[in-house]
């Protein structure tokens, strides 16, 4: 008895916890609190999954217990050997037409989604955004070839519009994921382009995560998109064409070094992309590197030993010196091209 009841205690704890646990997260980082169009049909075919699951569970449970009960063995039956039957027509068809159904309750609209967000109707329409996405180890580079611009691990739309992402891989395989606003989609090397598209429905930060085992820092391949009003949107793309990466006197070494040693990878404007992230707007990051909270003491950690936070990235360590990383911290820091950007309470929601 003791052996049975310290097991159904341990079930009942870990219930418990696995209950407690599934309250945890951020909602901008949850497919459960759809905050997209994308995201929206997702939890639709999640809710009709579930749907169907219970109540297949529900009626298996029935017929389960009302077996067990009916039929169970009695006393004085220890030899009883009831009626033995073979073959049941109305319930081998009742057991097969009834799956069927249920998976076309599940097929039809899982069918219908997949060609929704598969759909380029509006693709090259007047005033439909279009943005170059490409995967790196261990970071994203976003192209906005209609307006001259480049970036990198943050990424601006405006809410209330569709846009499109035209996505390819540098090197290998990764699979970019929004939770709360859409779903996900391969980038692939070589030629093999992959589309998708963004509607956001309100205004905030929504962490991002390559979904596809890319490496040793795969789980650190992080990004962030920020959505913003169409009007804050047309504001950051002119800010982003007027960018001047001139630093202040008092940042002017931190230039220089920066130019010497850094802008072989890293661009600034409208460059072509190096091997690392492109620093415009390298200020208004809501993270260093993607997962590094903003500092100039980590950033001038990262910069002096990259590895340390993000085993198997290509930036070499020990490249300047801790007193040459701070010059250079202090003109990155300097590189807020853009009033734009995550409001202090929807950074507050990141940290949570």
């Amino acid at each position: 008895m003791r052996g049975w009841m310290g097991k159904l205690r341990a079930f009942f704890i870990f219930s418990a916890l696995t209950l407690l646990l599934t309250g945890c997260g951020v909602d901008n980082l949850s497919a459960l609190k759809p905050k997209g169009y994308g995201s929206d049909l997702l939890f639709d075919l999640m809710m009709i999954s579930i749907a169907i699951m219970l109540f297949v569970f529900i009626i298996v449970m029935a017929i389960y217990t009302f077996v067990l009960i009916r039929y169970r063995q009695k006393k004085g039956q220890e030899d009883f050997i009831p009626k033995q039957t073979e073959g049941n027509k109305a319930l081998e068809v009742i057991w097969t037409v009834i799956p069927i159904i249920l998976l076309l309750v599940l097929a039809v609209p899982t069918v219908q989604a997949t060609f929704d967000l598969a759909d380029e109707s509006t693709k090259g329409d007047e005033g439909v955004t279009t943005i170059e996405v490409t995967g790196n180890q261990y970071w994203w580079h976003f192209g906005y070839p209609d307006d001259e611009i480049s970036t990198s691990q943050d990424l601006y739309i405006p809410t209330g519009e569709r846009v499109y992402l035209d996505m390819k891989s540098s090197d290998v395989i990764h699979s970019f994921w929004v939770p709360s606003i859409a779903g996900k989609m391969d980038t692939n090397p070589g030629d093999n382009d992959n589309t998708m598209y963004l509607e956001a429905y309100e205004e905030g930060v929504y962490w991002g995560h390559c979904a596809e085992l890319c490496g040793p820092s795969h789980s650190l391949m992080d990004f962030r998109v920020i959505a913003v009003s169409p009007e804050d949107y047309d504001q950051w793309k002119e800010d982003m064409q007027n960018v001047d990466p001139e630093a202040t006197a008092e940042a002017q070494e931190g230039q220089e070094l920066y130019e010497n040693n850094c802008m072989g990878c890293h661009a600034i404007g409208d460059g072509a992309a190096g091997q690392g992230p492109n620093m415009t707007n390298f200020a208004n990051r809501t993270k260093i590197a993607g997962v590094i909270e903003p500092s100039k003491e980590n950033l001038m950690d990262w910069i002096v030993n990259p590895e340390q936070f993000k085993p198997g990235n290509q930036m070499p360590a020990n490249l300047v010196s801790e007193d040459e990383a701070s010059q250079i911290a202090d003109y990155l820091l300097e590189l807020d091209h853009s009033d734009v950007g995550a409001s202090a309470s929807e950074a507050e929601v990141e940290e949570e």
